[in-house]
C-alpha cells in the first residue's frame, strides 16, 4: 500500500523533475491517486513544513511548487482580470478594486478546496426578493461570501461579516437543496474573531453551520488589500 510518506517523497520529485507547478488534480492524476483530497492534504502539509508553496496559478486554481515563489512573468492571477499591483497604479484612492480582484481569488481558491466550480451568482427567491453571492455551484450546494482583508475587523467591519452570514443562512433556508455555507476570509487576524474564543458570533456562527475558510494568497496580493485599505482610510 502506498504510504502517506511516499507520495510526498513523489509529489517532490515530480514538480522538480517538471519545474512546472502543478494542482492537486494534476498530481494525483499523474501518480494514480484516486483519492485527490490525499493529495491535498499531503501538499498542505509540505506547504506548511516549507517544502512547497502554494499559490493561485493560471486558470484561478491553486498549483504547488517547490518552496521557491512563482519567478518573474509566472502568471499568479486568472487570465480574465488584472493584478492587484496592476489596479493599484489605475484606482482612485476610495475604490475597493484591490479587494474585487482578492476576491474573486479567494472564490477560486475555496472551489480548489472543495472540488466544485463557483460563479458569482445572484439568487431570487419565491417572493421576488434578490440577493447577490459570491459564489454558487451550479446545484446551490457550495454558497460562499468572501472578505478581502487583512488585520483585525473594526466593530463597523464586523457587522458587515456578520450581514454577510445572515444572507447566507437566509437565502439557503429558501432553496431545496441542502447547501454548505462558508465565509472566506483573506487574513487570519481577520478570521479570528469569527471563529474562535466565546464570542456570541463565533458561538452563533458555528449553530448556523457557517464554516471559516482562510485563503491562501500570494503576498503581493495581500500586500495589495493592505494598500487599498490604508488609502480607504486617509
Amino acid at each position: 500500500m502506498t504510504t502517506s510518506s511516499t507520495i510526498s517523497e513523489r509529489i517532490l520529485e515530480t514538480l522538480r523533475d517538471t519545474a512546472q507547478p502543478w494542482d492537486d488534480d494534476e498530481l494525483a492524476e499523474a501518480l494514480g491517486v484516486a483519492q485527490r483530497q490525499t493529495v491535498n492534504q499531503i501538499c498542505r502539509r509540505l506547504a506548511a513544513g516549507g517544502r512547497l508553496h502554494r499559490y493561485i496559478g493560471t486558470g484561478g486554481k491553486l498549483v504547488n511548487s517547490l518552496s521557491e515563489p512563482p519567478s518573474a512573468g509566472t502568471a499568479t492571477t486568472p487570465a480574465s482580470g488584472p493584478t492587484t499591483s496592476e489596479l493599484a497604479t489605475t484606482t482612485p484612492p476610495g475604490s475597493s478594486a484591490e479587494q474585487r480582484a482578492a476576491e474573486a481569488l479567494m472564490i477560486a481558491y475555496v472551489a480548489n478546496e472543495l472540488g466544485v466550480e463557483l460563479a458569482p451568482q445572484r439568487i431570487t427567491t419565491p417572493t421576488g426578493a434578490r440577493v447577490e453571492i459570491d459564489g454558487v455551484d451550479d446545484a446551490r450546494t457550495v454558497l460562499v461570501e468572501a472578505w478581502a482583508h487583512q488585520g483585525p475587523p473594526k466593530p463597523a467591519q464586523k457587522n458587515k461579516v456578520l450581514a454577510d452570514a445572515f444572507k447566507l443562512s437566509w437565502i439557503a433556508s429558501t432553496l431545496m437543496s441542502r447547501s454548505r455555507l462558508v465565509l472566506c476570509f483573506s487574513d487570519d487576524a481577520a478570521a479570528r474573531p469569527f471563529r474562535e474564543g466565546r464570542t456570541w458570533a463565533a458561538a452563533a456562527l458555528r449553530d448556523l453551520k457557517i464554516d471559516i475558510i482562510v485563503a491562501e494568497l500570494p503576498d503581493y496580493v495581500r500586500a495589495g488589500i493592505r494598500d487599498a485599505q490604508r488609502r480607504q482610510y486617509r
